[in-house]
């Protein structure tokens, strides 16, 4: 008798979830990041207990029709790209199609959407990966989904999640995180029923940048003139040399809206502030650099916030 043995599907969502799903926050990324794909300018985020018992996400997308629904909670099952090529040409914060149904496997899950063709939406109840249920029900255009008891059926990972402020913590800082680089979307965050934050649309995006960075930074912020060659922008605002942090924290770089972690655009930001901070400071800054896709790599980590340029040295300057 062999061996090896194909896993079964449940099992692989489980394992799969151990790299997509870390921690509440990651759920919140992945179902904000699909809502914003969707092209919703309202996103209401709703936690209980640091997310550990409830995480709510609602928004007012394009939403799912019946069929897209159900296949939307498969494992590679995804609108945002069809062939080889697209890999290399992504446009969308999402696209393995590992999100949904990866979440669902380690929690007990609700997906209620409606695309806004039927009178009736769509209503999907799933319990560690498995489908309990499928109704219609009278629901407004776009998606709702609820996530309850995460990681209740793997003990182990749930013994890992740290006190209900620290999560809450991470929460807070992924949505603003998200939040500062989609100014057109009001986002607005509950934790236990009490609003956290509630942005609105800004028309200025500079209104965002400074809510998120703070504002007392406000008045120390000075705009990147936009400047473009080779197909390559980029905008944003800076914070004067005496306005520092002691960590990178206070960096936030945007690449084609997904907000990562980047060395090269880090190192030329240094760069610029050669001499003018001390040892240990580091300054404040939201960078908005905008590149074909099809020059930009985002498909290295399953966390979606590391990429690699074609052409770094162009990106650098």
């Amino acid at each position: 008798m062999s061996k090896i043995k194909i896993l079964p599907e449940i099992l692989s969502n489980k394992i799969a979830a151990g790299e997509v799903v870390e921690r509440p926050a990651s759920v919140i990324k992945e179902l904000v990041e699909n809502s914003l794909d969707a092209n919703s300018t309202r996103i209401i985020i709703e936690v209980e207990k640091g997310g550990r018992s409830l995480i709510r996400i609602s928004d007012n997308g394009i939403g799912m029709s019946h069929d897209d629904a159900l296949l939307a909670t498969e494992r590679y099952a995804t609108s945002k790209i069809y062939t080889d090529s697209d890999l290399f040409s992504i446009n969308t914060l999402g696209f393995r199609g590992e999100a949904l149904p990866s979440i669902a496997s380690v929690s007990r899950f609700v997906i209620e959407t409606n695309d806004g063709n039927d009178e009736a939406g769509t209503k999907i109840d799933i319990e560690g990966g498995i489908i309990k249920k499928v109704s219609e029900i009278g629901t407004p255009r776009g998606t709702l989904i609820i996530v309850q008891h995460l990681f209740f059926n793997t003990p182990v990972r749930r013994k890992f999640l740290k006190t209900i402020n620290t999560e809450m913590g991470h929460i807070a800082d992924t949505v603003a995180n998200i939040a500062l680089g989609w100014p057109n979307v009001r986002f607005t965050l509950l934790h236990n029923g009490k609003k956290v934050r509630d942005w609105a649309a800004a028309s200025d995006p500079g209104d965002r940048v400074a809510d998120v960075l703070g504002k007392e930074v406000k008045k120390n912020l000075h705009r990147i003139i936009p400047h473009q060659t080779g197909g390559v922008s980029l905008s944003g605002w800076i914070a004067s040399p005496q306005v520092t942090r002691s960590t990178s924290r206070g960096i936030y770089i945007y690449v084609n809206g997904r907000c990562v972690r980047d060395r090269t655009v880090q190192h030329a930001l240094f760069e610029g502030f050669a001499g003018r901070l001390m040892k240990g400071q580091f300054p404040m800054a939201a960078l908005f650099i905008n590149v074909p896709a099809d020059e930009v790599d985002v498909n290295v980590h399953p966390r979606k916030n590391e990429i690699r340029f074609l052409e770094g040295n162009k990106i650098h300057g």
